[in-house]
């Protein structure tokens, strides 16, 4: 299996979720909120996909990838995991590199809240992402789905119906 960016945000996030995932259990499409990030990705910068092109390596996509500045432009609704969205595109960084595209850097966009994060490739980050393909492949290679783990963001999840079903 190929780690993706989603893996990678997920490891981040909830290792349930990631597992789940992994294992072909996809609930993102039954989700309100996830829909709303998607029309939010999609109408903020409707001219982008003009300007940009998606740019696909080695089973992971960049929705908005700017060749001659080599900017990665990735849109989220809100920073509430913000770890994990700085995580998902140093992994992009990563793939970028490993394919020869050196220097580029990412913009983590929330247009919701107007607001933009510069993330940069420093020194380190390689090691730091090698050990996120780890985690990330040990989780996912686990016989049994992780325990449910009570986060405040699992409210807002798309996996939240399936892992509280039962639940008092």
């Amino acid at each position: 299996m190929n780690t993706t960016g989603t893996h990678i945000a997920y490891l981040h996030t909830c290792h349930r979720k990631l597992w789940l995932f992994a294992h072909g259990i996809r609930m993102e499409h039954t989700s309100d909120i996830v829909a709303e990030g998607k029309l939010i990705g999609e109408t903020s910068y409707s001219d982008r996909s003009k300007k940009y092109t998606e740019l696909e390596l080695n089973g992971i996509k960049i929705d908005f990838y700017d060749a001659k500045n080599k900017v990665i432009h990735e849109v989220k609704k809100t920073d509430k995991v913000e770890r994990a969205h700085i995580a998902q595109v140093k992994y992009y960084l990563y793939m970028l590199s490993k394919n020869g595209i050196e220097g580029a850097s990412a913009l983590l966009e929330y247009p919701k809240m107007r607001q933009t994060q510069i993330v940069e490739w420093e020194e380190g980050d390689e090691a730091l992402v090698n050990s996120y393909i780890q985690k990330a492949t040990a989780i996912i290679n686990q016989p049994d789905c992780p325990p449910l783990v009570r986060l405040p963001i699992c409210k807002k999840c798309s996996y939240y119906d399936f892992c509280y079903a039962g639940e008092e």
